[in-house]
């Protein structure tokens, strides 16, 4: 097996499926409740929370490269203990293992964090994501740790939904102008977690888009690549809402884009020329 992907039915974890077999490579991808829609993977159940499973599904599989891509929010065992188990699994079968972790992890106090800052979180979410990066490094120092951004593509990106939903007046809320991300395309990140994957590289690697935008500002690229009505989008300020976390929290990826092939693009970029394609040969 040359690759599996971890939380292959979710939204990132589809592309990296999609882009793993397009490449060729033989490639198994798990689920949690159901498997995605790619045909050409082979697909398990797999529940993070439980390490006799998770072992059984590694050692089972062999495969040279994992790429953990799993979302369990604020959930404990699944977003902070479950990447562990699936660390120690990883070692113990000398597979390549690449762990996708958050911007969430920032307190925004600095607001430019390099691979070399600390984690400092201030949501459930972002503990959790910190407390995995930890335990991964921990027990498998050879493993890469990714952080990432706001991730975009089509309307299942959960951004990119939003903005659907407010022009549509399914959804009564706002965007803020003062919530600012590096938003990343799904096919760029992905390309560059599976570049990483088939590396030598170790240790913490950042992976977002190469501009800072508000998350209002990304709602406006989005409704007019969309062809949406731009007058329906409301703003608002998040340090007015009560939401708890960063404000301000830019990714600095380019120690990591140096060693890549793949372009990180900025939002602009990809939501103005509209391209669903990874910027690489």
């Amino acid at each position: 097996m040359s690759v599996l992907i971890v939380g292959g039915s979710g939204f990132l974890g589809g592309e990296l499926v999609r882009q793993a077999t397009a490449a060729g490579h033989l490639t198994a991808a798990t689920y949690a409740t159901r498997p995605g829609s790619v045909p050409d993977a082979i697909w398990h159940s797999l529940d993070l929370r439980d390490p006799q499973h998770v072992e059984s599904v590694v050692a089972d599989m062999a495969p040279r490269v994992i790429i953990n891509a799993t979302s369990g929010a604020a959930d404990w065992a699944v977003t902070a203990e479950g990447p562990v188990r699936l660390a120690l699994a990883a070692a113990r079968h000398g597979c390549r293992l690449v762990h996708v972790s958050s911007d969430a992890v920032f307190s925004g106090a600095s607001v430019h964090y390099d691979e070399s800052q600390l984690p400092d979180p201030v949501t459930p979410y972002g503990a959790a994501k910190a407390a995995a990066e930890t335990g991964v490094r921990l027990v498998y120092p050879d493993a890469v740790v990714a952080r990432t951004s706001l991730i975009i593509g089509d309307r299942r990106s959960a951004h990119v939904r939003a903005v659907h939903d407010l022009t549509s007046g399914k959804w009564d809320g706002a965007l803020f102008t003062d919530d600012v991300r590096c938003p990343v395309h799904v096919s760029d990140l992905a390309a560059a977690l599976l570049e990483l994957g088939f590396s030598d590289a170790s240790g913490v690697r950042h992976l977002a888009g190469a501009e800072p935008v508000s998350r209002y500002d990304l709602g406006v690229l989005v409704a007019r690549r969309d062809g949406l009505d731009v007058s329906r989008l409301r703003a608002g300020r998040r340090s007015e809402s009560g939401i708890p976390g960063g404000l301000d929290v830019r990714l600095d990826c380019r120690a990591t884009q140096r060693e890549l092939v793949t372009s990180l693009r900025g939002a602009r970029e990809f939501l103005i020329e509209g391209t669903n394609k990874p910027s690489n040969p």
